[in-house]
């Protein structure tokens, strides 16, 4: 039997960086997708970033790649230019104006909806404030 209408969303795997709110801070990002955070869901890095270790963004694009994750991130500055070193891995820069967690939230799960996995693997994706309209 063929069911028609919508085929059903990828669900990724993503990686929150050290900068962004615990994953329990985005339910429909959870529900929807595989959701790890860099210091709180890996205790190797959270060991380091308790300690005052830096984790550098080149150890954590190596880091994402071995475990298949797109990064999501404020470190835009660092982050872009490496972008498209690897199709295992992606970024998914998070505008410094977003800063509700509800709100980041909703619209990454929009960008991860009407996306395909070669649209965000190997690339980078820039995820800003969106301003409502006024009437």
């Amino acid at each position: 039997m063929v069911k028609w209408g919508m085929p059903k969303p990828h669900r990724y795997k993503l990686l929150l960086d050290e900068g962004l709110s615990p994953r329990n801070r985005y339910s429909i990002l959870n529900s929807r997708h595989d959701v790890k955070h860099l210091i709180h869901d890996y205790s190797v890095n959270k060991i380091r970033h308790e300690s005052g270790e830096v984790i550098h963004d080149d150890e954590v694009y190596k880091f994402a790649i071995t475990k298949g994750r797109l990064i999501i991130t404020f470190n835009i500055k660092h982050f872009r230019p490496i972008a498209e070193k690897s199709t295992q891995t992606g970024i998914i820069g998070l505008s410094p104006h977003l800063t509700l967690d509800d709100y980041i939230d909703s619209r990454l799960n929009a960008l991860l909806t009407r996306k395909k996995p070669t649209e965000l693997f190997g690339t980078y994706n820039f995820l800003h404030h969106q301003r409502e309209k006024v009437k």
